[in-house]
């Protein structure tokens, strides 16, 4: 395993580029923006989960000529946001599909009587049959979507799995089950928009993607790309949250800015935004596993099922993370997988940080787990068995070319912990003691950037200019809601050009202004983007230098920082500016087939063990995590204190989606749309957690980093329950475990693990 090349700034703990302005106050969010002449927007809501709109009642008592009213039949152009498939309206027109649509917008200058006017509106339907679970959109009756309520479908095979079962000596299944997970970001969503008829439509909000909000403009207002503009103001929080949902309030702040002629804000308080926008996709995974008497895998078929919502916004490309992360970091020869995605009438699911990968984790490390407590082997031992490794193939096909390193990363977690110390230790104490300790294990990766051919299909372009105020300026569309974009691209650049990372700054956020650099998701920004900032900080070195002459005049072929900078103005008296960018070129060797489902479908994979320490009070049914420790291979770490932050973050979000945050619906409406009732881990509730980076440097990432965003949300929730089911012997097989949920199977049910052999 090769050292890293040795760096000035890269691998360094840089400041955050915009920390001063947050712990100042200077940073401006949506709400501190404050137009002259604004008026603020409202949504009127679906109070059913499907049925027909009869009639709109506006009562006598509100003067109404005060508002602006904005319906379906308002818009100009497509009524729909435009995302994988445009099947979702904008406003609903004649029926709705769930719970909380949007069916009507109001403006007003006056916020309190806006509030007054919503809740006086009166909708009379004409409710139809509804349904809310996998297994009732599964028997297609009623039929809500399509022919047959299935909004995607995969099927993924390598070997035959058919003529493994023969050969078999256990055949182990099981059946795995998560829950929806709200992402609870800091800031809720919220946008400002201006319209004009000359120039067209600005909004500025708290967002992850500008560019999808601009293309949902386009359709909705039937705009052409110039007279639409999208800007990202601080933003307070996303993971995922921000990613689709801001294409519809962005629309429906500009419909309403159109039709009242002022600028219009538009922000949901927690109660709206928690019931009315996406969350992670419910999930029912089966596994039917053949190993052989040593315990090696000789197939694998699974079924993948989510609860895809209403409408499909992202849930083909989340369905599609989840099948290609369903076999975890496991050999197979011989691997089937059915994926389904089912139209419910509930608010719609969409992207939340891990894609579809912590769903598809939580089953083959729950079911990992599972098979050696059937065949009484370790369950360390039977990953070992069974790990991946350099040279070979996943269930894609595709051939692991670069170092693959789980067993050291899995030492590292049983050095660290003490495991087999504390097992033991453990397992004494909890013959007399009411508060049950244990260990769990979960192994695992997760694939950076888009899946397959998507990195091709965005063609992303990036890059960076020179102001004239002697400052390297970076050009991405890649925004930054706290996971640190600004900074660790203004590393990357810094280090390329060889200048001081004070020398570098950050782009507005601004569709007029950056190129499309592609959408701050898919744990992309470092690994792909951060690459083409390198290329085009590079490039632009070696256009000074066939331009202006090579590096100082002692002959170095590097400019020192005056140099360069001086450099960048001959070059502006020459050329007029002073820029230099850089378009998306996949690694070689990267191949994908759409239709097969087979080949590369990663440049590159982050790769994870993490290890838990619970404790179960038998008598209150509590189980609290005590203490977690997590090892992974993310290429080289460009900021290690904003990397271990990530890690952290991670598991904490993890946390929360194993033992903590429970979406409560009742006929389709989230019934705990507050946080006094949707719990979620607070500072008390996170132990100590130990994170440890080992680094092989990827060839084509940014100084050969990779991804690691999404990497760390992957791996808790069932190294938790993995630990559970060693302290108390009782197997959980779904997520979130509630106290109830423990005292209805250890009080009542003390029977092993929901599998059979």
């Amino acid at each position: 395993m090769s050292e890293p090349p040795p760096t000035r700034i890269v691998g360094t703990a840089a400041p955050r580029k915009e920390g001063v302005d947050k712990l100042t106050g200077r940073a401006r969010y949506v709400d501190d923006i404050k137009p002259a002449n604004q008026w603020h927007g409202a949504t009127v809501r679906s109070t059913i989960p499907r049925g027909i709109i009869r009639s709109i009642t506006y009562p006598p008592h509100i003067p109404w000529s005060e508002f602006a009213i904005v319906t379906a039949a308002d818009i100009p152009g497509h009524n729909h946001i435009q995302l994988i498939i445009a099947d979702q309206p904008c406003l609903a027109d004649g029926r709705v599909n769930h719970c909380d649509e949007a069916i009507l917008l109001l403006a007003h200058p006056d916020k309190h009587k806006l509030r007054e006017a919503v809740e006086a509106i009166q909708i009379e339907y004409d409710p139809l049959p509804a349904i809310f679970t996998i297994e009732e959109s599964e028997r297609q009756d009623p039929i809500i979507l399509g022919a047959d309520n299935l909004i995607k479908s995969f099927l993924l095979e390598k070997g035959s799995v058919d003529e493994a079962w023969p050969q078999a000596a256990h055949i182990i299944t099981g059946e795995y089950r998560t829950g929806a997970q709200e992402h609870l970001y800091i800031e809720n969503n919220g946008v400002i928009a201006e319209y004009s008829a000359e120039s067209g439509v600005t909004v500025w909000g708290s967002l992850q993607c500008p560019f999808y909000v601009h293309k949902s403009l386009m359709a909705v207002f039937n705009l052409p790309e110039d007279k639409v503009r999208v800007i990202q103001t601080e933003t307070g929080g996303a993971f995922g949250g921000k990613e689709d949902y801001p294409s519809t309030i962005g629309s429906h702040a500009a419909l309403l800015a159109m039709k009242s002629g002022h600028p219009v804000k538009l922000i949901y308080d927690r109660m709206e935004d928690l019931a009315a926008t996406t969350k992670r996709h419910p999930s029912r995974i089966r596994h039917k596993t053949a190993l052989d008497a040593n315990g090696k895998l000789l197939a694998m078929e699974i079924e993948v099922c989510t609860d895809g919502g209403a409408y499909s916004t992202l849930s083909a490309t989340v369905l599609s993370r989840a099948t290609l992360h369903s076999t975890g970091p496991y050999w197979s020869p011989n691997v089937r997988i059915h994926a389904r995605s089912w139209a419910t009438n509930t608010v719609p699911y969409g992207a939340f940080r891990g894609f579809g990968a912590p769903q598809a984790v939580f089953a083959i490390e729950r079911h990992m787990d599972v098979i050696a407590a059937q065949l009484n082997i370790d369950p360390v031992e039977l990953r070992r068995r069974n790990f991946l490794h350099q040279g070979d193939q996943t269930a894609t096909e595709q051939t692991l070319r670069d170092p693959v390193i789980l067993d050291q990363l899995l030492d590292r977690a049983l050095t660290e912990s003490g495991y087999y110390a504390k097992r033991k230790h453990f397992a004494k104490q909890n013959l007399t003691s009411p508060i049950k300790r244990g260990l769990g294990i979960a192994a695992f990766y997760h694939g950076a950037g888009f899946t397959g051919s998507g990195e091709r299909y965005l063609n992303s372009l990036a890059g960076i200019d020179v102001t004239t105020d002697n400052k390297v300026r970076v050009l991405v569309s890649s925004t930054e809601f706290g996971q640190g974009t600004n900074t660790v691209l203004s590393q990357i650049a810094a280090e390329a050009i060889g200048i001081d990372y004070s020398d570098v700054i950050m782009a507005p956020p601004d569709t007029g202004i950056i190129p499309n650099s592609g959408p701050t998701v898919a744990s992309r920004t470092v690994m792909v983007v951060g690459r083409l900032i390198q290329r085009a900080s590079l490039q632009l070195v070696e256009t000074l230098r066939a331009e202006t002459g090579p590096g100082s005049n002692n002959g170095a072929q590097t400019f020192t920082r005056e140099e360069f900078f001086a450099a960048c103005e001959k070059l502006r008296a020459a050329k007029g500016e002073v820029q230099s960018l850089c378009r998306y070129e996949a690694p070689p060797g990267i191949f994908w087939d759409d239709t097969t489902y087979h080949g590369e479908a990663y440049g590159a994979f982050a790769w994870s063990v993490q290890l838990a320490q619970v404790a179960v009070d038998t008598v209150t049914y509590s189980a609290e995590v005590e203490e977690f420790w997590s090892v992974q291979e993310v290429g080289r770490v460009v900021n290690p204190v904003l990397a271990g932050g990530q890690i952290e973050g991670g598991i904490a979000q993890g946390i929360g989606y194993a033992l903590y945050e429970k979406v409560l619906l009742r006929n389709g409406h989230m019934a705990n749309n507050q946080m006094t009732n949707y719990i979620m881990p607070t500072a008390q509730d996170v132990p100590p957690i130990h994170v440890y980076f080992e680094e092989i440097p990827y060839t084509h990432g940014a100084y050969g980093a990779k991804g690691i965003g999404e990497l760390p949300h992957d791996g808790p929730a069932p190294a938790i329950l993995n630990a559970i089911h060693d302290a108390t012997g009782d197997s959980f097989t779904e997520i979130p475990l509630l106290p109830e949920d423990l005292m209805l199977q250890l009080a009542t049910q003390p029977v092993e693990a929901e599998a059979s052999v």
